[in-house]
Order: structure tokens, then C-alpha cells, then sequence
């Protein structure tokens, strides 16, 4: 350690030195008040001169709004002793620097799916407002998942709006762009170049912009293109080089307009929707019968014309808000319709309500939120057909439910109008069917629909096949490419096959696959199921692709919710009459939980329910808040101190046994495979013979009644386990010796996903009371045991 740094800083041991720049040192230090290791970037004294201290703030807020996994978050900023310095969380695998040093390469796989996580990050940056001007290898560090986290912002800075101000020079000279160099204002592209600098070095194993004399290689980027060298591994095809070298572009104009662009055309070649095939090339005479008797029709060239402008309007970087307004005004039904939806209250959070021009539309709901509802309503105003009309509205509404639901689960507002139209698309080549050839539509449900003989009935795939000559799929996804929609709608519209994966999917690309089919799938089951069995339904669906999506199953029925809301608002909002007894009321109607299919009426709130002790005699229900205060008190200290895990753990469990006066309290851990919480330690009567009994089993299909609470993160109290709808769906397990008259669960939950359960029964029917103190009591007990597997050693 140096002689003029001390050991503390602040509350802050610095424990060794990870690296050192121009102006500042990272070290290594132990945080003792949460008891883990941080990275401390640390200012050096002769570089702190005017404005420079306000940089390293400015650069604490700007990380601290950026909230991504791809993003290094800042814990905190302080001076000490006259020397400032940033608290990060501290990424223990070293830098891609340091990776690139160490043979052998990566190969173009694993090269374009960091650059992937990089741009990811970037992204969120850029959507903040925000420009790195220093991305290089040494600034993206590597976690122990090899997952990129982009650091060091530094330099930072806010989007300038003055492209006439140059700024000063910055950024590090191999990676800088061609109008950094030239002191431009900040903009995005500046990170998209360096990220192209990148992956190329990563390709190629080489520096591309590098001399000893700094000045040469600011100079050298500004007046020679980079190109990636000759002779790379095969694997680096011509796809691949295509877009690293339009990143590399010198003029702006030229360039990835955005991060978010080049991380798509990158995600498009790491898992490119496949080329037609030796089937594809079967069904593509059928695909141009299909299209024939379509263009027969005199609306298809028209839906097609209409809709291959909107996008082609949308999708250009030159089209300016008057040319999109322009083209929507040609149409005076289109105009009149999409003015009518922009002022329902689904669009009041943007500015809406009160909107009388197209332009003023546009300019709040922004281009891709005007061009999917115009989209919609050219899909609708095209395809009326008075013979089959019910069929078709229901058909429209099920997909603008589905697309709704899409953008309402997305999370990302960058991602949201993309998600919107992705699931609107789906099942594009279903309703094509349906408006110019309802006979085969027929033919193909009859085919789907379940026979009593006891025959399974044909996929809808496959019976699509036999009708057509190729599937609703293949039919979407060939009139997509005749009207020209980007590949990433296209990828959107391909469903992706099999049950949803365990963990959460990183790909942006492939989320949105997934995004759109659940948004489908939650469509088509509310559209085709019973309304006093929807609910339980929907809540099934949400488990299965909860993991996948990092979502939780609340997330699911606000979304459902949410969704519904704005339906009903368009569908007036449009003019769209259904007869009472179509199924698209379903559609429209609230998700009423029933008593046979929810948890609604057990989970956990404030009561003040008396329990009798005695013939006429009440029981106070209040536990004791003041045992559950002492004890989340003790708990704290506990942490802080550094106790054991399992010490804080039974300190929880003890203080809900004492407060509840419960027979006993279990607490349950997932297993290594997650897929069960099993009975791990307990306080009470009986827990260490009967701890390890309790198996909660997370896979099965059905889910008990364990496995829902834990799946939905729904603390739960169980007046009467002896009801015949509770009784019916306990496990085996919890009969017997495990058999209790009253229950109390309290899940613990990561990232959406069950970790553990904290388990309390008690003799009695009612006899766990719990008021409206008590019960925030409770869960901030539940979660400090959270907390404990984040912070406290094992």
C-alpha cells in the first residue's frame, strides 16, 4: 500500500490495489457495515483540479440512474481527508483487457455475445441520456458468469442538444470515434464505434488504431477507414465482418444509427431466423398460390401498399413527424380512428386526452407507438367482411389483446412498442386465413377441435399444413417478408417450441420470442376458457414462463388487467359492437378470482378475528408487535456484527415462534436444482425429526397448494386447513405428522423465483392471529432472512 494512502477511508479497509489510471487508483475494500467486498475508485491528488471532483460526481449520478445487468452500479461517492472517491460493487473476474491477453481468442460466437452484453448496457445508457466517451476493453469488466459489465463512466455525459458547441476532446485514443477526435458534441454513435473497435480486436487478436504516439492515432482515426484484417478464423463470415466494418464507419451517417441497431443485426446473426430449407423450398409454391388468390382481392394490394409504407416510414432515420402525419392523413377513416384512440385514457400517461392532429400524436406517443396503431387499424379497416364478421373482430381483438399483454409484460420502455407489434404479428398467418380463405379457417378448427371417440386432435400446425399446403406460421412469415417487416419482427412472429426455459433469458432477441408467445398464449386461454376458470388458468400459464420472462405471476394478472382496461377503451373508443354472446366479451371482461381456484381469501391480512377459549369467552387477537420489533432489532445487529447465516436465520425463526405463540416454525431452502424446498431447520415441537419431511415440490403439474404460494410469492395465512378446497389440495406430506389446523407461509423470494419458505402451524383452527401491525412485522422478518443469504457469511 502506498505510504500517503491510509488503510481507511472513510468506513472503507482498503484491502489491495486492482489497477491505476492517469487519474485515479481502484482498489479492493472491505465495506463492514454489510460485511462485503467493494472496488473503490479512488482520485489521485495531482489530478484533482478544477471541475474534476464535479466530474466524479457527475458520474456517481449518472451510474446511479442506470439500473441493468450489464451496468457496474455505484454503492456510493465521498470525499475523506481532501480525497474523493466512488464505491462500486466489486466484479471479480478481471477485464476483458485482461481476457483478450490470455490465449486463446474468443471465437466469433463467444466475441459477438459479449459485444452483445456490452451494447445491451449501452443501451440503457443511451436511454438515460447518457454518453461513456471512454468504452475500452479495461472498462468492461468480466463477472464470474463471464457476463460483460460496462464501467467507468467518467467522463460521462448528458446527450448534447447543440451540435454546433464543440466540446474538448476525450476518451482513450485507440478507441476513440472520428468526431470525438474532432472535439464534436457527445453522442451515442461515439460508444457504438468503440464497441465496433472491440469486436473487431476480439475477431482478430490485434489493435486496430494503435501507435506509440497518441497524437498519430487520434489523427489516423479521423483520416483513414479501420478495417478488420485479412486472414480470420472461418467462423468470422461475411455477414459478421459486414457489420463490425459499418460500426467502424467513419462518417456518423454511415454508422449503426444506435447501439440498440447493432445489437440487433448482431443478435440476427447469432441466432439467424433459418433460411429456407429443403421444406421451406417445398412450401414455396404454395406460398405464391396463396399469395395469387390474396391479390385477387382488391383489398390485399392495398392492406399491402398501406402497410409497406407505414413501416418503411417508421423504420428510416431521414423521415421526419410531418412525413409519418402525412401519410396517416391520406387516409380521413384511418386519421379519424387512430385521433379517437389516442385520446382514450390509455394514452393519458403520455400527454393524451384532448388530441385534435395526427402531428400532435406523434409527437407524444412517438413513431413506433403511432405506426403499431396504425398498423392495427389498417388491419382492421382492410379486412371487414360482412359474412364472417364476428369471427374476424374476435380474431382482431385477440390479437390486439395478445399485443397489449406483450407490451404491458415487456418492462423495458425501450423494448415495449417492439414487444407490441411482435405479438400482434404472431399469429399473422391465423388471421390471414381466416379473412380471405374462411373455408380452410374452418377446415382447421374442425381438425384442432378434441373428438369423443377419443383421438387426439391434430396441432394447429400441423393441421394448418394439411389444409393449406403449409402452416399459419409459414404463411405469416412469408407475407412478413413480402411486406418487407425487419427481421426482428420476424423472429417475433416464429413461436419458439417446447416448455419455457427454467432461468431467465439474457438474448434480448429470443426474450421477445418468448414475450410473444406467452402474450398469445394468455390471449388465447382467456378467449377460449369459461370465465369462473379463467383466473386459475392464467395464474398456471404464468408460472410456467415466470422463470423465463423474470417475471412474477402478480405481474401477470396486472398485466392481464392493465391490458383488459385498454381493450375496452379502444373497442368503444372504435366503435366495435359484439353480439352478447360472442367470446370476445371474455376478452373484456375482468379476471374474477373464485373460491375454487385461488388463493385470494387465505393470503395473508390484517384480521381481527377473536378466536373462543371457553363457552362465551373472547381471546385477544393481537400478537405480541413488540417481540417481533425486539426482534427484527436484534436480527440487524446480528447482520452487522457478521453473525452466521444459520444464526440469523434461527433468530427469525424464534422470534415468529415467541410473538405468534405457534406450535412450531420450519424453515425450507430450495435445492441445488431448484426444482424443491426442502425442510432444513426449525424452532418448536418436534423440527428436528420433522423438518426434513416438508418437500415442497416446485414441478409439479398441478401445483399444490405449497407449490402455488411459494411459485406466486404470496404470503398466506390458513384459517381452516380442514376446508374442503384447502384440504383438497394439500401435499401428501403436510398429512399426517406434518397435519396442522392452522398455517402461516411466508415465501422468500429472488428475482422472482422461490429461495425459501418460513413454515409456522399451530394446533388449532384460527389459532395464528395477526393484526395490521403485525403483519408488516412479519415481512419485514421474511425479509431479513432474504437479506441474510445476500449479506451474511455462511
Amino acid at each position: 500500500m502506498a505510504d500517503d494512502l491510509p488503510p481507511q477511508l472513510g468506513r472503507f479497509r482498503l484491502l489491495q490495489r486492482l489497477g491505476e489510471g492517469a487519474q485515479a487508483e481502484v482498489w479492493l475494500a472491505h465495506d463492514p457495515l454489510l460485511d462485503r467486498e467493494v472496488a473503490v475508485k479512488l482520485l489521485k491528488p495531482e489530478a484533482t483540479g478544477p471541475g474534476t471532483v464535479d466530474e466524479w460526481l457527475n458520474e456517481a449520478r449518472a451510474v446511479s440512474r442506470l439500473t441493468h445487468p450489464n451496468v457496474v452500479p455505484v454503492f456510493e461517492a465521498d470525499t475523506q481527508g481532501g480525497r474523493s472517491y466512488l464505491v462500486f460493487e466489486y466484479v471479480s473476474g478481471g477485464t476483458l483487457s485482461q481476457r483478450l491477453r490470455q490465449p486463446p481468442l474468443p471465437t466469433a460466437a463467444e466475441a459477438v455475445t459479449l459485444t452483445l452484453g456490452i451494447l445491451d448496457g449501452l443501451v440503457a445508457a443511451h436511454a438515460a441520456g447518457l454518453v461513456h466517451r471512454d468504452l475500452k476493453p479495461s472498462n468492461i469488466l468480466l463477472d464470474g458468469r463471464g457476463r460483460p459489465r460496462v464501467m467507468d463512466f467518467g467522463i460521462a455525459v448528458r446527450v448534447s442538444p447543440d451540435a454546433n458547441h464543440p466540446s474538448r476532446i476525450v476518451g482513450t485514443p485507440g478507441y476513440i470515434s472520428p468526431e470525438a477526435a474532432r472535439g464534436a458534441p457527445p453522442h451515442p454513435q461515439m460508444d457504438v464505434f468503440a464497441a465496433a473497435i472491440m469486436l473487431a480486436e476480439m475477431l482478430s487478436g490485434q489493435r486496430l488504431n494503435h501507435d506509440p504516439d497518441p497524437w498519430r492515432t487520434i489523427q489516423r482515426v479521423q483520416t483513414t477507414d479501420l478495417l478488420l484484417p485479412s486472414g480470420l478464423a472461418p467462423d468470422v463470415d461475411d455477414a459478421l465482418r459486414a457489420i463490425v466494418q459499418r460500426g467502424l464507419a467513419r462518417e456518423p451517417s454511415a454508422r449503426w444509427p444506435s447501439a440498440a441497431a447493432m445489437r440487433d443485426a448482431l443478435a440476427a446473426w447469432l441466432h439467424p431466423v433459418a433460411e429456407p430449407d429443403a421444406e421451406a423450398q417445398q412450401e414455396a409454391p404454395v406460398l405464391d398460390f396463396l399469395l395469387r388468390r390474396m391479390r385477387h382481392r382488391s383489398d390485399f394490394p392495398a392492406l399491402s401498399d398501406a402497410i409497406q409504407r407505414i413501416q418503411r416510414l417508421t423504420q428510416s432515420e431521414d423521415e421526419s413527424l410531418a412525413s409519418l402525419s402525412n401519410e396517416i392523413l391520406k387516409d380521413v377513416a384511418l386519421t379519424q380512428k387512430l385521433l379517437r384512440l389516442v385520446n382514450t385514457a390509455a394514452y393519458r400517461h403520455t400527454g393524451g386526452g384532448g388530441i385534435s392532429t395526427v402531428s400532435r400524436a406523434v409527437a407524444l406517443i412517438g413513431f413506433a407507438g403511432i405506426r403499431n396503431l396504425a398498423l392495427s387499424l389498417v388491419l382492421l379497416e382492410r379486412m371487414e367482411n360482412k359474412s364472417h364478421a364476428a369471427r374476424l373482430r374476435e380474431d382482431f381483438l385477440r390479437s390486439l389483446m395478445a399485443a397489449e399483454l406483450a407490451r404491458e409484460l415487456c418492462g423495458n420502455p425501450r423494448d415495449a412498442e417492439e414487444a407490441f407489434l411482435g405479438a400482434m404479428l404472431h399469429h399473422l398467418g391465423r388471421t390471414l386465413t381466416e379473412f380471405y380463405f374462411p373455408e380452410e379457417a374452418d377446415a382447421v378448427r374442425r381438425l384442432v377441435t378434441p373428438l369423443e371417440d377419443g383421438v387426439p386432435p391434430l396441432s394447429e400446425a400441423a393441421a394448418s399444413t394439411q389444409v393449406l399446403g403449409m402452416s399459419y406460421e409459414g404463411l405469416g412469415l412469408g407475407v412478413a417478408r413480402q411486406w418487407g417487416l425487419p427481421e426482428s419482427l420476424q423472429r417475433a412472429m416464429r413461436r419458439p417450441a417446447g416448455e419455457s426455459p427454467p432461468r431467465l433469458i439474457d438474448d434480448g432477441p429470443e426474450r421477445q420470442r418468448w414475450l410473444a408467445r406467452a402474450s398469445n398464449d394468455m390471449a388465447d386461454l382467456i378467449l377460449q376458457t369459461p370465465p369462473e376458470q379463467a383466473h386459475a388458468r392464467l395464474r398456471a400459464l404464468a408460472q410456467r414462463h415466470s422463470r423465463a420472462l423474470g417475471l412474477t405471476a402478480e405481474s401477470f394478472e396486472q398485466a392481464a388487467d392493465t391490458a383488459r382496461r385498454h381493450l375496452a377503451q379502444m373497442t368503444e373508443a372504435l366503435g366495435l359492437q359484439l353480439a352478447r354472446e360472442s367470446r370476445a366479451q371474455r376478452l373484456l371482461a375482468p379476471l374474477t378470482p373464485s373460491v375454487q381456484d385461488t388463493l385470494t381469501e387465505h393470503e395473508l391480512v390484517a384480521t381481527q378475528v377473536l378466536e373462543r377459549t371457553e363457552p362465551g369467552a373472547l381471546r385477544p387477537p393481537a400478537p405480541s408487535g413488540d417481540l417481533l420489533a425486539a426482534g427484527i432489532h436484534e436480527i440487524t445487529e446480528a447482520m452487522v456484527n457478521g453473525s452466521q447465516l444459520n444464526a440469523v436465520l434461527r433468530m427469525v425463526l424464534e422470534t415468529i415462534y415467541r410473538a405468534l405463540s405457534v406450535r412450531r416454525v420450519i424453515f425450507c431452502l430450495r435445492d441445488s436444482r431448484g426444482q424443491t424446498l426442502t425442510g432444513r431447520l426449525g424452532v418448536g415441537a418436534d423440527v428436528e425429526r420433522l423438518a426434513p419431511l416438508m418437500r415442497v415440490d416446485l414441478s409439479a403439474q398441478p401445483a399444490d397448494l405449497f407449490a402455488a404460494i411459494c411459485l406466486k410469492g404470496a404470503d398466506t395465512l390458513i384459517h381452516d386447513a380442514s376446508a374442503a378446497n384447502i384440504a383438497a389440495r394439500l401435499p401428501a406430506w403436510s398429512q399426517g405428522e406434518l397435519a396442522a389446523p392452522s398455517l402461516l407461509l411466508l415465501p422468500l423470494m429472488v428475482k422472482g423465483a422461490p429461495l425459501g419458505l418460513i413454515y409456522a402451524d399451530h394446533s388449532k383452527v384460527g389459532g395464528i392471529v395477526v393484526d395490521e401491525k403485525s403483519l408488516a412485522l412479519l415481512r419485514t422478518l421474511r425479509n431479513q432472512a432474504v437479506m441474510a443469504f445476500r449479506t451474511t457469511p455462511t
